[in-house]
């Protein structure tokens, strides 16, 4: 077992970040965490990385103790927080180096871990960390990450904030580290990356709602989805809402997701009722629930 965390609480004064929070990652796992800002994550990322103590509970990381052993899990463990946390001031060669020299290790040494990634930022490698941009700073601080070799990586919300050929671009590096046997916990408010892990765990308030594989998450939607439409989104959100047989209601791109709190619903009776509140344009499918449709669906119970 690469990680394992059993009973973790942390509060913050009066505000429970982290309730009773248990969960184990595979060795050469890539395990998601998923759930909005003031989740947990990264009070939970803290304590794992041994930043932060938890109140009650214990964990593992690599086969250390978070209490115990947390100088063998520093050597051990690759963290990327979610902000931007490198030397400005400095060039990419220098943060890259001082990186490494700090964990008694070259660039040279584990190149072949990082050479992927760092081709594309090596054009850049005189200029200031400070002047990339959010993609460039984002592989940089990965290969700072990774430079020392670790068993071990956690990524708190790498993606937030860029551009979406660099998250494609991000995930794609983070499939290739996995093959060379990296576990890595990862972060993300987007639940179109949770597809993308092995397993993941839904945490909303300081608690898991739910962990399983993606397809598994979302076999467990209870109820038939559907998406939909008409001329004016937001009357038709207002106007789903105000329908006595609505059991839960969620913009979801160009469609509204709805669900129907009977077994019987008839589709034709809602299109009806929308048409009686002067809404036209009115299109309603049934559609396959989305890990996004699961997380709101069980953080609402």
């Amino acid at each position: 077992m690469s990680i394992s965390v059993q009973h973790i609480s942390k509060s913050y004064k009066d505000v429970k970040a982290l309730n009773n929070i248990s969960f184990e990652v595979n060795e050469g796992e890539l395990f998601g965490l998923i759930g909005p800002d003031g989740a947990g994550k990264t009070t939970l990322f803290r304590i794992l990385t041994t930043l932060l103590i938890a109140e009650k509970g214990s964990a593992t990381v690599a086969g250390f103790d978070v209490l115990d052993d947390y100088k063998s899990i520093r050597n051990h463990v690759g963290y990327m927080p979610g902000r931007f946390s490198l030397y400005q001031d400095l060039t990419v060669e220098e943060n890259l180096n001082f990186f490494a020299t700090i964990f008694g290790t070259t660039v040279e040494e584990n190149y072949d871990l990082i050479k992927d990634i760092y081709v594309q930022i090596e054009p850049f490698k005189k200029r200031r960390a400070g002047k990339l941009s959010g993609g460039m700073k984002q592989k940089l601080a990965l290969c700072c990450a990774l430079i020392h070799k670790p068993k071990v990586l956690f990524l708190d919300e790498p993606t937030t904030g860029v551009d979406p050929v660099s998250r494609k671009e991000f995930w794609e590096m983070l499939k290739r580290l996995q093959q060379k046997g990296i576990t890595i916990l990862v972060s993300t408010p987007y639940m179109d990356e949770a597809a993308l892990c092995d397993r993941i765990a839904l945490i909303q308030g300081g608690e898991i709602l739910q962990i399983d594989t993606p397809p598994e998450i979302v076999k467990h939607y209870p109820k038939k989805l559907y998406n939909v439409g008409a001329d004016n989104m937001y009357k038709l959100i207002e106007t789903l809402k105000g329908y006595e047989h609505q059991y839960s209601v969620y913009p979801f791109g160009e469609f509204v997701h709805y669900t129907d709190n009977r077994s019987d619903f008839n589709s034709k009776e809602l299109k009806l009722y929308l048409e009686t509140m002067n809404l036209s344009n009115i299109s309603i499918e049934i559609t396959k629930p989305t890990i996004e449709d699961t997380f709101m669906e069980l953080a609402r119970l």
